[in-house]
C-alpha cells in the first residue's frame, strides 16, 4: 500500500489513480455497448421485444451459472491477474462484432454469444476488482476510494450513453462497438501498470478445502448475517425490477415515444447525471444523518421518482423520464458506494472475494430474470404498460429495508460478530 500522504487519494495514491483510470475506461465502453448493442439488434437486426430482452438477460446470465464457484476462485488466485484476463477477452469479443458484421455474419445469435462471453468475463473481472480494492486500499482510504469510483462510472455513463447514441447516428450502431473494444485495451494499459502485488500464498499453506465448501462458506456468511442479508435481498429484488425497465427502455423511447437514436442516448445520459450526484452525495449524507438512515433515504426515498418514466411522451414530456430516471440512479450509485463500503470493512479479508460472488450471485442473479421479464411484458401487454409494472418494482423492493433492522438503526455496523468455529453452533444474527 502507498504511505499516506496530504491530498486527496487520486493525487497521492498512483495506484489506485490506475485503477481508476481503467475502471472508468471500461465503464465508458460499458455504457456505449449498452446503448450499441440494442440498436444494432433494434435497427439493424430489426430485433422484435422479446429478443431485445434476451440479449440484455445473456449479458448477466453468467452470475447465475458461475457466480458462486468465481468467487471461491478468485479468493484462491491473485486478483489482478484475473481482471486482466478478463479485460483481453473482453477487448476481442467486442473487437469482434464489426468483423462479423464487414463479412456478412451478424445475427442475433452471435449477438447473444457475445454477450454471454463478455458477461462471463465481467464476473470474473468484478468479482476480482472489489476483493482487490480492499488490498490496495488502506481502511481508512476505502470510502473515499469507493466513492470516486462510483462516481467516475456514473460520469463514464453520462459521456458513453450520449455518445453511444450520437456514435450510432453518425457512423452506425456496429461501429460503436469499436469505441467499447479500445477502452478494454485501455483497462489492459492502466492494470499492467500497477505496482502493488498481492502476496503469493504458497500451496502448502493453503487449506486442502473442496470448492463446494468453499461456496457454502460464502453463502452461509449472507444468510446467516441480518444485515448481509438484507441488503443482498433488497439488491435481489430491485434489480429484478431496474433491470426490466431498463431492458425495455431503448426500444420504449424509440418505438413507443417516437425519439431518434441520437436523442435517446442524450436522454440516458441525462438520467446518468444522477449517478454522479448519488456519489458526490452519499458520504457527505452518511455522515450527517448516518449510514443506514442514508440507505433508507436513497434507496426508498428517490426511488418513487420511478413513476415518472412510463408517463413519457413526444416533446417537453420527455423530461419526465429525465427526472424519474435522475432520481433512480441518484439513489441506486449512492446506495451502491455506502453498500460498498460497509461491505469492504464488515467482512473479513480472507472471506470478500467469496462474499462478493455470494451477494452478486443472488442480487446479479435477478438481472436476466428482469431482462426477460421486461421483454415478456413488452410483448405480452405492450411497452407503456410494461414500464408501469417494472418501475413501480423498484419503490416497491425499498419496503425490504424498511421493514429490516435498517430501519431501527443510525449507522451500519463497523464490523461483524465473531463468528464461532466450524465445530460449534453457528450464532444467529
Amino acid at each position: 500500500m502507498t504511505p499516506r500522504t496530504s491530498g486527496g487519494l487520486l493525487r497521492r495514491h498512483r495506484d489506485f489513480r490506475l485503477l481508476w483510470c481503467g475502471e472508468t475506461a471500461g465503464k465508458y465502453g460499458a455504457a456505449v455497448t449498452g446503448v450499441a448493442m440494442p440498436l444494432i439488434a433494434v435497427t439493424t437486426l430489426h430485433a422484435d421485444t422479446f429478443e431485445v430482452g434476451l440479449l440484455t438477460a445473456a449479458s448477466w446470465a453468467p452470475w447465475l451459472v458461475i457466480g458462486l464457484p468465481a468467487g471461491a476462485w478468485v479468493d484462491r488466485w491473485r486478483r489482478r491477474p484475473v481482471m486482466l484476463a478478463a479485460a483481453a477477452v473482453s477487448l476481442v469479443l467486442f473487437a469482434g462484432v464489426p468483423a462479423a458484421a464487414w463479412c456478412g455474419l451478424l445475427s442475433i445469435p452471435l449477438l447473444l454469444a457475445v454477450a454471454l462471453l463478455t458477461g462471463t468475463a465481467a464476473v470474473f473481472f468484478q468479482t476480482a476488482y472489489s476483493a482487490y480494492l480492499a488490498g490496495l486500499l488502506d481502511s481508512e482510504d476505502q470510502p473515499e476510494g469507493n466513492a470516486k469510483l462510483h462516481g467516475s462510472a456514473s460520469a463514464a455513463q453520462i459521456a458513453g450513453q450520449g455518445s453511444g447514441g450520437l456514435i450510432a447516428q453518425l457512423a452506425g450502431a456496429v461501429n460503436g462497438m469499436f469505441v467499447n473494444a479500445a477502452t478494454f485495451l485501455v483497462s489492459l494499459v492502466c492494470l499492467t501498470g500497477i505496482g502493488f502485488r498481492e502476496p503469493r500464498v504458497p500451496r502448502a499453506e493453503r487449506p486442502p478445502r473442496a470448492l463446494a465448501h468453499e461456496v457454502a462458506e460464502g453463502l452461509r456468511l449472507i444468510a446467516r448475517d441480518r444485515w448481509l442479508r438484507t441488503l443482498t435481498l433488497f439488491a435481489a429484488a430491485s434489480n429484478l425490477a431496474l433491470m426490466g425497465y431498463q431492458s425495455i427502455r431503448v426500444v420504449f423511447l424509440v418505438r413507443t415515444v417516437g425519439l431518434s437514436p441520437g436523442l435517446v442516448g442524450g436522454l440516458i445520459a441525462a438520467v446518468s447525471l444522477g449517478g454522479v450526484a448519488g456519489a458526490f452525495c452519499a458520504r457527505r449524507v452518511a455522515a450527517r444523518v448516518g449510514d443506514a438512515r442514508a440507505t433508507l433515504l436513497f434507496e426508498l426515498g428517490l426511488a418513487v421518482g420511478a413513476l415518472f418514466m412510463p408517463m413519457t411522451a413526444e416533446g417537453p414530456w420527455v423530461v419526465l423520464f429525465v427526472a424519474g430516471g435522475f432520481c433512480v440512479t441518484a439513489g441506486v450509485v449512492a446506495g451502491n458506494v455506502l453498500k460498498a463500503g460497509f461491505q469492504q470493512r464488515y467482512c473479513p479479508p480472507e472471506l470478500l472475494g467469496r462474499l462478493t460472488a455470494s451477494s452478486a450471485f443472488v442480487s446479479y442473479g435477478t438481472l436476466p430474470l428482469g431482462a426477460l421479464l421486461g421483454g415478456a411484458l413488452g410483448t405480452a401487454l405492450g411497452l407503456r404498460a410494461a414500464m408501469w409494472i417494472t418501475t413501480a418494482g423498484i419503490p416497491l423492493a425499498g419496503l425490504i429495508l424498511l421493514f429490516s433492522p435498517i430501519r431501527r438503526s443510525r449507522d451500519l455496523p463497523a464490523s461483524a460478530p465473531v463468528q464461532p468455529h466450524h465445530d460449534e453452533a453457528p450464532v444467529t444474527s
